[in-house]
């Protein structure tokens, strides 16, 4: 004969204390979603180039030894605004002044951390490694032109981390410069910027 089990004592509340339990969680879930669409969404740091300025320019003609000197030495300002709600934590970086495609000069940026909602300013020398240049043959014709066209070129990686994903930023900039060796001045950089996550 069948005989129904017994019940066990407490299986209502425990079903109670389940169901809790996973609408809790639910609550959570939902609650991290929605911060982490809204408040804690990761936005791109900004990079801004303040000012490009001609530092040195020696330009001259060395008749004794039949060779033409150039050196150039740049002073550039930059920044970089995090607007996320979390620190920005960047690597060792570099900035490189091209000229038609070449490296002709860099410095380092050393790696650190820009605070949540922080701007930090950075300001550094370029100067020309003038081998490389001399030893390109359009130079001389650009020299001649009265107009050498030159890149600065800034990549600066990091990090964002948001609760336990840490999600990558890369932003870059160029701004196109064209020094005039007669006149001993730069013209006006036009720069563009871009950022990957």
């Amino acid at each position: 004969m069948w005989s129904p089990s017994p019940r066990q004592p407490g299986g209502r509340k425990n079903r109670i204390c389940l169901w809790a339990m996973f609408l809790v969680m639910i609550i959570f879930g939902l609650l991290f979603l929605i911060l982490g669409l809204t408040v804690f969404k990761v936005k791109r740091p900004m990079m801004t180039v303040h000012s490009v300025a001609l530092q040195d320019l020696d330009f001259s003609l060395d008749i004794a030894r039949v060779r033409l000197v150039f050196n150039v030495t740049l002073d550039v300002d930059i920044s970089i605004k995090n607007p996320n709600m979390v620190g920005f934590k960047y690597t060792n970086s570099t900035a490189f002044l091209r000229y038609r495609g070449n490296d002709v000069g860099q410095v380092p940026i050393n790696a650190g951390k820009i605070g949540a909602r922080h701007t930090r300013s950075f300001n550094f020398t370029l100067s020309l490694m003038a081998d490389r240049l001399l030893a390109n043959s359009t130079f001389y014709s650009d020299v001649i032109s009265g107009t050498v066209p030159f890149q600065n070129y800034i990549r600066v990686a990091g990090k964002v981390r948001i609760l336990f994903f840490g999600i990558h930023v890369v932003s870059y900039t160029t701004c196109n410069l064209d020094i005039h060796p007669a006149y001993r001045n730069l013209s006006h950089p036009k720069c563009h910027y871009k950022t990957k996550l």
